[in-house]
């Protein structure tokens, strides 16, 4: 299992005067500087549509912003669970971890006892032989934090993981977020759920960086 290279305390990522909208539509936010640092946890909250999603769509590459600049450490890995879980519908749990070790280098039965040690941190451990289509929804969420954190990425961006599933288990998975920064990753989670904030040890509220009504919507 990999672990970031740099040391923690270090910034893996850098928002510079960050502005975003999409075309057409109001800004979603204005003004967002943050440093991420490596070994810590964010929790990126603000009401349903102040962009939550759309911030770590911007720190991961994946859109760029209107305004202002992403700076992300070189050569790092990222690695992204999303609010809906996507698995291969006739592969199993196992199955679903084991592979992202194997393409790693790992041989197969190193794999599948990394696999299950990280299925049983998010209380998988039973359902391991499951076929993805056979786990509820708070299992297959599960599922894919499992197999996001078994690489231990420098960035772990999670949507929402806490959405589908009941207090116990959410606990669960709360503990297992605070639990992948000890391989010295980044850990940024868009959460309404305030255990799941106050869990994290800093708090980017979105709503601080909403733009009043005289300039709310973009022209390009």
């Amino acid at each position: 299992m990999s672990k970031s290279t740099c040391p923690a305390g270090e910034p893996s990522v850098q928002l510079q005067g960050i502005g975003h909208h999409f075309l057409g539509q109001p800004w979603l936010f204005r003004g967002l500087d943050q440093i991420f640092l490596r070994g810590r946890s964010y929790a990126l909250t603000g009401p349903s549509g102040s962009g939550k999603s759309t911030l770590l769509s911007l720190i991961s590459g994946w859109e760029k912003p209107k305004e202002g600049s992403v700076l992300r450490a070189s050569g790092g890995a990222t690695s992204w669970v999303f609010q809906n879980p996507h698995g291969v519908r006739n592969r199993t749990a196992l199955d679903h971890v084991v592979l992202p070790l194997l393409a790693q280098g790992f041989r197969r039965s190193e794999a599948v006892d990394i696999a299950r040690t990280f299925l049983d941190t998010v209380a998988l451990g039973e359902v391991s032989g499951r076929r993805f289509s056979e786990l509820s929804g708070g299992e297959a969420q599960r599922l894919m934090l499992a197999r996001g954190l078994v690489g231990g990425p420098d960035i772990l961006l999670v949507d929402e993981p806490t959405a589908q599933l009941d207090f116990a288990t959410a606990t669960t998975i709360n503990q297992a977020l605070m639990s992948v920064k000890k391989n010295q990753s980044t850990v940024i989670v868009a959460t309404h759920d305030e255990r799941t904030r106050d869990a994290c040890d800093e708090h980017v509220d979105l709503s601080r960086y909403a733009v009043g009504r005289e300039e709310t919507y973009a022209t390009v």
